[in-house]
Parts: C-alpha cells; structure tokens; sequence
C-alpha cells in the first residue's frame, strides 16, 4: 500500500486546522477539520480555484443563512428551503465544486442558537474557512507537485508499452485474446495520461511568466501525447485488419513492416533526444518521413491495383491511412522537438523534464 503525497497533505491540512482553531479558541475545531479535508486538491492551481470558489460560496452560504434564519427561523423545512435555494444559486454562478462546503456552513450556521446566533454565526464561518485556508498553505508549502517528469515518464512508458505490442503483431506473435485485453488497458491508460496533461497545464496557469516561457514545452507534450495515440491507432488496425493483411503478397508485408519498423524506431529516438540521450539529424529525419509518405502511396497502390483484396479495400485503406497518419505525427514531434532544441541551445537544462 503507497502513500500518497497528497493523502499525506490532506492529513496534514486536517491536522492544521486542528491546531490552528484550538489555538485561536474557535468553538467546534472539528469544522475545521472537515473543511480542510473537503478542500485539498490535487494540484496548486486547483487549491487556488478551490480557495476563491470556497470563499464565494461559504459567504453566500452564510448570507441565505442569516436571511433565512432572521426571516423564517430555523425549523427543518427552512433549512431544507435555504439548502435548495443555496445549490440553485452555485449552479447559475458555476462553483457547483463548493457546493458541499457551502452546505455545511448553511446548515451549521441555522442551528446556532437563537440567542446567540451572531457571534456563534460568524466564529464557526471563520472555523470553516480557517480549515480552507489551512489546506490551501499545506498544498503550496509541502512537496508541490512535480507534474511535468511524471507527464513524461509516462508517455514514455505508455509509448514503449505501444511500440512493444506493434512489433510483436507484426510478427504474428501476439496472442488475439491477450492483445484486445492490453489494447483496452492502453485505451485507460492514455485517458489517464490525458489527465496528468491537465493537472501540467493547469500548474502552469499560476504564473504568467511560466506560462509564456513554458508554452512551447505544452505543445510539445501535447505531441508526444497524439503520436502516442496515433500508435495505438495503428495497434488496433493490425488486429483488426489481420484477415486482409493474411491475402496480401509477403513481399508487400516486408515492405510495410520495414516502415513500420522505422517509424518505431524514429519514435523510440525522438524521446530519447528529448533527455538528450540521442543526437538530432532534423534534416535527414524530415527527409525520411517524406520518402516514407511517398512509399506508403505507391505500395497501397500497388497492392490494390494488382492483388486480390476484393470486398477488402476500405479496410485496407483504413489501415494505411492510420501508418500515414502516424508518419504525419511523428513529422510534427520532430519538427517541435527541433524548434524547442535550438530554443534552448545554449541553455538545454532548462529544456529537461523538472
């Protein structure tokens, strides 16, 4: 069992806002508490979001809970009222994420006696946010995320997952029944790499000199990410198209392995320059990915013209059209890559995943 770094700060926030309303006397620390677990968040930008919706809505929460208590007092039916006005509200304003917080305060506001209400009112709201703001310093002060190595370490992972099965199709050496299991775990594991991209994205938004100074970094990952996809795509096809590659020549299937087989290579190489593992030939690779566009036309135009794939030719054609589409992918990565290379020519540590 792993913990996690953000299980560790959530405890953490919860045992600040513990403290922290202990130390100030605050009635009823176990708001804080609560309030703090509610607010931790993934990512610094997220907790920034979180603080100011947490914010909008504890005091919309505490404004319909003083209207409605001064108003209506505070039976059960009023509260329950209140409580539907107060998600109506959020909604139309689009914090629906502080809607459970701002609950909370609504509810534990009305049931402050009557006698007391004010001053009860307003030191358990300042409880409340206490156990946000609590969370909000742990996320930015304790082991910030570190997204960008992750991102990458895991498109690189992913990606080698991909080339590895492509090559062990091409060889006819996949097991079918094991190959649609992994193709589906693929599929999931690219949904979460799309969700790691987001958290890297978001980080980024904080600050505006970041964001400048990192954008060609974004594209770049967002590449990485496509041709990653684009591979897969390929995966799919061959298991799909099995049937019609089995009618087709052996000279014709050399031939598009050797393609296949070059473009994996290219894509192997392309991440390894990335961590400066692999010395750049831009020109000579962007030459080669036209030769290979060309190639592909005429090796599809010879097997539809002169083999026997009758009734077979869209799925020929969508087969080809996903290694073309690849090759195009795989041109474009270059290009960035060669673009953010000679950006930081001189200072290249500051191109490396951190």
């Amino acid at each position: 069992m792993k913990l996690g770094a953000r299980t560790f700060k959530t405890g953490l926030a919860v045992v600040l806002a513990l403290l922290l309303a202990r130390i100030f006397n605050l009635p009823s620390p176990v708001f804080a508490g609560t309030s703090a677990a509610l607010a931790m968040q993934p990512s610094i930008y997220r907790s920034y979001i979180t603080l100011i919706e947490q914010i909008q809505g504890n005091v919309i929460g505490a404004i319909l809970a003083i209207a409605f208590a001064l108003a209506f007092g505070n039976d059960v039916l009023v509260i329950g009222m209140a409580a539907i006005i107060l998600i109506m509200v959020h909604i139309q304003l689009k914090i629906d994420s502080s809607i459970p917080l701002s609950l909370a305060t609504l509810i534990v506001l009305m049931e402050t006696p009557g006698d007391e209400f004010f001053p009860y009112s307003l030191l358990r709201f300042l409880t409340i946010m206490l156990g946000v703001l609590a969370a909000f310093a742990v996320n930015i002060s304790f082991f910030p995320p570190k997204y960008e190595k992750r991102l990458f370490a895991s498109i690189s992972e992913l990606t080698n997952d991909i080339l590895k099965w492509i090559r062990v199709t091409r060889q006819q050496s996949a097991d079918h029944q094991k190959l649609k299991r992994t193709i589906e775990d693929l599929k999931d594991r690219l949904i979460k790499l799309d969700q790691l991209y987001l958290l890297f994205k978001e980080d980024r938004g904080l600050s505006i000199k970041k964001k400048f100074k990192d954008l060609r970094k974004l594209v770049l990952y967002r590449q990485m990410i496509q041709a990653a996809k684009s591979a897969l795509n390929i995966l799919k096809k061959q298991n799909q198209c099995e049937h019609v590659l089995e009618k087709i020549s052996k000279e014709s299937l050399q031939q598009i392995s050797a393609i296949i087989f070059q473009l994996i290579s290219n894509h192997e190489q392309l991440l390894m320059r990335y961590v400066d593992q692999v010395v750049p030939h831009h020109e000579l690779e962007m030459d080669e990915y036209k030769y290979i566009r060309k190639e592909l036309f005429v090796i599809y135009q010879t097997i539809r013209d002169l083999e026997d794939i009758i009734g077979k030719e869209a799925q020929l054609f969508q087969y080809f059209a996903a290694i073309m589409d690849y090759n195009e992918q795989l041109s474009h990565l270059e290009l960035l890559l060669s673009r953010i290379e000679a950006y930081h020519e001189n200072d290249k540590q500051n191109m490396y995943p951190v």
